[in-house]
């Protein structure tokens, strides 16, 4: 059997749609046509938004599309131990840092802010920083005092411990057509939340501990998570795992041109299936002959 290892991580938090069939089968295929394995993830991490039937839902829909995974389903609302010892081992280091403003009140220091603001990839601002210059004694104080607070990683530190000099291998393409070896660019996203009181972790801590954790050689994902990937390359340089392959696949857009949501109804597999779309025919909805 070869070495070559892909997953699809859905989260139960709506129903999957054709972006999701397009990358779920990709994964499949490629693993099947390599003799490797394909492994089924479930982000279930927020429990506030993850549900049990829209879990049962996912299984339906892929078993419907023929895509059978191989071993035990990893969900990661069972493994939450493993991303807190992440987060210890980073805060030991002096790389995270707690943040007391609410989403709210960021939202407001950003719109109060000069037009100039650097904004992240995907167009939000920048976290100002202002609780980085908060003493630690001062830190400490709030959070013993049950203050609401995400944990953020200190991105000047951390590039400062790891270097400028990160990349990664893309076997598919960026926005701008980016492939081979691409100069990964973590400081793009600032000092980006690792943990929440309701989410133990990010997505981009828990993606990397959860590759990591099943020996995840190839990471086949959309486009639009492609400038997330220097978050990852930075995180897996500062926890010492490894890195995979990365491909970045075109994203299945919906009549107004835009990526699709899952609460688009229209596009989502199980309304597509009580409609009596076969497999195959979502197999060429989703440009996969």
């Amino acid at each position: 059997m070869s070495s070559l290892v892909c997953r699809f991580a859905p989260s139960p938090n709506g129903d999957l749609h054709l972006g999701h069939a397009l990358s779920g089968l990709m994964n499949f295929d490629l693993a099947r046509a390599a003799g490797g394995q394909f492994l089924l993830r479930i982000d279930d991490i927020d429990q506030a938004r993850c549900r049990a039937e829209l879990e049962a839902a996912i299984y339906q829909d892929l078993a419907w599309l023929g895509v059978s995974w191989d071993g035990a389903v990893r969900r990661q609302s069972e493994h939450l131990d493993d991303y807190r010892a992440a987060l210890a081992r980073l805060d030991a280091q002096g790389l995270v840092y707690p943040s007391f403003e609410s989403r709210a009140e960021i939202a407001a220091l950003a719109r109060a802010a000069p037009a100039a603001q650097p904004r992240d990839p995907d167009g939000a601002p920048l976290y100002p920083g202002a609780a980085r210059a908060l003493s630690r004694a001062e830190r400490a104080r709030r959070v013993a005092a049950g203050e609401p607070h995400a944990l953020r990683l200190d991105m000047a530190v951390a590039l400062a411990r790891v270097g400028t000099d990160l990349t990664w291998t893309e076997t598919g393409s960026g926005p701008d057509g980016e492939t081979g070896t691409v100069a990964a660019a973590p400081a793009r996203w600032g000092d980006v939340v690792l943990g929440r009181k309701e989410a133990p972790a990010s997505y981009h801590l828990a993606v990397v501990i959860d590759d990591a954790r099943q020996g995840v050689t190839h990471v086949v994902r959309g486009r639009d998570l492609f400038w997330s990937t220097g978050v990852h390359r930075l995180l897996q340089a500062l926890l010492d795992l490894p890195a995979p392959v990365y491909h970045h696949h075109r994203l299945v857009l919906g009549p107004d041109g835009r990526k699709l949501s899952k609460s688009t109804q229209a596009t989502a597999l199980r309304s597509l299936r009580h409609e009596g779309v076969t497999a195959a025919e979502i197999r060429r909805m989703v440009g996969l002959e």
